[in-house]
């Protein structure tokens, strides 16, 4: 086996696992930061071992066990051993089978949704070590300097550690203020993975409605999540552009059943009218037409209860599909120049309005890391440039 294929089997190891195991390597000492250590580690010796032994049949229990037993050796060491424990026989991976990986992720979540960890750095903190995203793509998500999201995160680890926060679901009477923070890193990871692969995301989601039974925010991100996953494309296509006979029909029934749900005791959430948003858009293939009158309802209601600049942009193209390009333009949100979404939006709104849309698509092909995303834009701008109908003799 070549390098490259091993470090591929690797790559798919941890995108696959990852979040698995720091929350297995962790949760007997609380120490996000020696359990990385130790996986990361694991995944070195992969690289080296691999290329010449082959992929094992189990690649994530070859790693939980290479880390189990550098965090074995670890603890080992006198310095390492608590007051009181004898090192010689304490270890404390033993009670888990390295070939049976159990879903520690949900417990983890929540011990980084603790109220003693800085409430900006939970959900990055979630997204970096339950999730698995880098530090740079989290800092892109919100929009803050790498260095700094590095600086958030390195300090909620020594805290975890510092408070010994133990890694158990919190019961009933804690769960309330802890699950918002929760739900917002699932929410993250289906948005930062949107054009790669949201199914880890619908999956907790999933997971988490089911645990809690009856909250009806999670049914609607388990909603939210499926009905995004149920649109998954090889390629970006806008969409209104998409066909929606290419759409999973099985998982758009499952996001629609999962958002009646929800229930209706009381005013909806963030969660469940934008699942809602996505049901409507998801109807198109029962219909045939876009029902954007329900759209710019739900967007008002989205406004009311969680007005983010994503949601101030998506609701300023609604009414310029309503009220016209112009009323479009004019709603969309003033200070949000460094947003790519808004220059997107602002070029699709002036080129409906028969107006040059090349700069707009420069500028959001510009911000967009995704070079899929980018080549849309791209062939937009050149769209644009085409001359229209026969030139005129001179």
């Amino acid at each position: 086996m070549s390098r490259d294929e091993a470090r591929a089997a690797a790559e798919r190891a941890a995108r696959a696992s990852y979040g698995k195991l720091v929350a297995l390597l962790a949760a007997p000492a609380g120490d996000l930061a020696q359990a990385e250590d130790a996986l990361a580690g694991a995944f070195e010796q992969a690289l080296r071992r691999w290329p010449e032994t082959g992929v094992p049949a189990n690649p994530a229990g070859w790693l939980l066990t290479v880390a189990r037993n550098r965090r074995r050796d670890e603890w080992r060491k006198p310095a390492a051993v608590p007051l009181g424990e004898d090192s010689a026989s304490l270890d404390p991976l033993a009670d888990h089978d390295p070939y049976a990986i159990g879903d520690k992720r949900l417990e983890l979540l929540f011990v980084c949704a603790h109220p003693a960890i800085d409430q900006a750095a939970r959900t990055p903190l979630m997204l970096q070590t339950v999730l698995g995203f880098e530090a740079a793509e989290i800092a892109r998500a919100y929009a803050v300097p790498p260095a700094t999201m590095a600086q958030r995160l390195v300090r909620a680890k020594k805290r975890i550690k510092q408070a010994r926060i133990p890694f158990t679901v919190p019961d009933r009477r804690i769960m309330p203020e802890r699950l918002p923070a929760v739900l917002e890193a699932v929410y993250g990871c289906a948005a930062i993975a949107w054009r790669g692969d949201p199914g880890e995301a619908q999956y907790l989601a999933v997971t988490l409605a089911a645990l809690l039974g009856d909250e009806a925010e999670a049914w609607g991100l388990a909603a939210l999540t499926t009905l995004m996953l149920a649109r998954r494309r090889p390629s970006f296509v806008p969409l209104d552009e998409q066909d929606p006979a290419g759409w999973d029909a099985a998982l758009v029934d499952e996001g629609e059943a999962y958002l009646r749900r929800c229930g209706s005791a009381g005013p909806p959430g963030r969660f469940q009218l934008e699942a809602a948003i996505q049901a409507v858009h998801c109807d198109r293939r029962r219909t045939g037409v876009t029902d954007w009158a329900a759209l710019h309802t739900l967007y008002a209601a989205l406004l009311t209860v969680a007005p983010s600049l994503g949601a101030r942009v998506a609701a300023a193209t609604v009414v310029g599909r309503i009220e016209g390009p112009s009323a479009g333009l004019a709603a969309l949100p003033t200070g949000a120049e460094t947003f790519q979404p808004y220059w997107a939006a602002r070029a699709d709104l002036l080129a409906r309005a028969g107006r040059d849309a090349t700069a707009a698509y420069q500028k959001a092909a510009e911000l967009t890391d995704d070079p899929d995303v980018a080549a849309f834009l791209t062939a937009r701008i050149k769209a644009a440039k085409r001359p229209r109908g026969p030139k005129l003799p001179k």
